[in-house]
């Protein structure tokens, strides 16, 4: 199941919210009324609360832009994109397979600062258009305090844009510069896991000397233009963390693909799985189902045709009292829901649906008929077996 909230649908993108993302909202707005009360005392609550709200909402409209960007790139390029998630740390684009080409993988990496910098530059040019910053006293506070409410938006907006853009080009996997650092390697080893090992090797680097730098501002170290303190610290911290985990994954997660790749579906499936008829009740698919065998999913077929999957995780939603007037057919997911597989297709295809849709099976379909099901557990099983052998 996808975790938060679907709010638009763009380009045929889903555009998510995680539950985390309402966290980061609350503090930047927070953090925007204090900061814009201490430069315009004359505003009073409703707007200096306003206008930082308005700022929040509009700042995560530009990180929206700096993924579609991404994900444009790469739907132009022939690569799926299901969703874009904001979330704690921003934004992310679920990009479901690895570009083809070096070449791909910068213009897809490059753009989104690009767009980030550029959309900085051009609202700070309209700021400076409304209030000229050229006929502004020397004092930085004084600058501040005669900007008017449109023109102090503009100029944060701006300003955040640029350090987003700017953010992102650091060399740091999986970061957009760590991307275009991977696009290169690709290039120079013509090997995609290569370049990937290594663009996570200087990743994890700059994520330690992230958290490094975070412990020693916490206690007190004055370091560069970040500063010193706890909550600063703390937070770079977490947002080395953030990306030392990350890097480590997509390189996991590349080696998973290698060995994937070119392996059937049909070699990990399993074949003839247990079935269940639309008609029986919830109560009998327990017992003669769930607890019967070590299945958690059961394909759902009325006269040899599939009409629907239904898993553990669709009772859990009906109250016990209710398993015996409740059918199968109202609770499985129909097949105009499922996503299925073939039996020649690719593993690590599979694999993405797996992942792009959050679940733990699939049904593996031969020329419009059942031929098994293909459950996460499965691969992870092939993996293993393989991880053991290369032993």
């Amino acid at each position: 199941m996808n975790k938060g909230i679907q709010i638009a649908r763009i380009f045929g993108i889903n555009i998510r919210l995680d539950w985390s993302w309402l966290l980061i909202f609350v503090l930047i707005v927070w953090n925007l009324a204090t900061v814009f009360s201490g430069i315009h005392a004359e505003w009073g609550t409703l707007l200096n609360w306003g206008m930082s709200i308005l700022a929040a909402i509009l700042f995560f409209a530009s990180i929206l832009l700096h993924e579609l960007a991404h994900s444009l790139v790469a739907k132009a390029r022939g690569i799926p994109v299901s969703q874009i998630r904001l979330f704690l740390f921003g934004g992310v684009s679920n990009i479901e397979r690895e570009p083809p080409s070096p070449g791909i993988e910068f213009f897809m990496a490059l753009v989104g600062p690009l767009t980030s910098l550029v959309l900085g530059f051009v609202l700070i040019a309209i700021g400076n258009m409304i209030t000229p910053i050229g006929q502004a006293v020397t004092n930085p506070s004084q600058l501040f305090a005669q900007w008017n409410p449109l023109t102090t938006l503009l100029m944060w907006l701006g300003s955040i844009n640029i350090l987003l853009g700017v953010f992102n080009l650091i060399p740091g996997f999986p970061l957009d510069g760590g991307r275009i650092l991977r696009s290169l390697f690709w290039v120079g080893s013509k090997d995609l896991r290569k370049a990937t090992r290594w663009a996570s090797w200087v990743g994890q680097g700059i994520a330690w000397l992230m958290i490094l730098t975070g412990i020693a501002m916490v206690f007190g170290v004055q370091i560069p233009f970040f500063g010193s303190g706890i909550i600063s610290g703390l937070w770079l911290v977490f947002i080395g963390w953030f990306l030392n985990s990350n890097a480590a994954a997509s390189y996991r997660q590349i080696v998973i693909q290698d060995i994937l790749e070119d392996v059937p579906v049909e070699r990990l499936m399993r074949p003839n799985p247990p079935t269940v008829p639309s008609s029986i009740s919830v109560d009998s698919l327990v017992q003669d189902g769930i607890m019967a065998t070590d299945d958690h999913a059961f394909p759902v077929v009325d006269e040899n045709r599939l009409v629907g999957l239904v898993t553990i995780e669709d009772i859990r939603g009906i109250p016990r009292s209710s398993w015996n007037s409740t059918t199968v057919r109202q609770i499985m997911t129909p097949t105009n829901q499922l996503v299925s597989v073939t039996l020649d297709e690719d593993a690590a295809e599979a694999l993405n649906k797996l992942q792009t849709r959050d679940v733990n099976q699939l049904p593996v379909m031969r020329d419009g008929s059942l031929a098994g099901l293909l459950r996460r557990r499965d691969i992870i099983k092939w993996l293993q077996l393989h991880s053991e052998l290369s032993r």
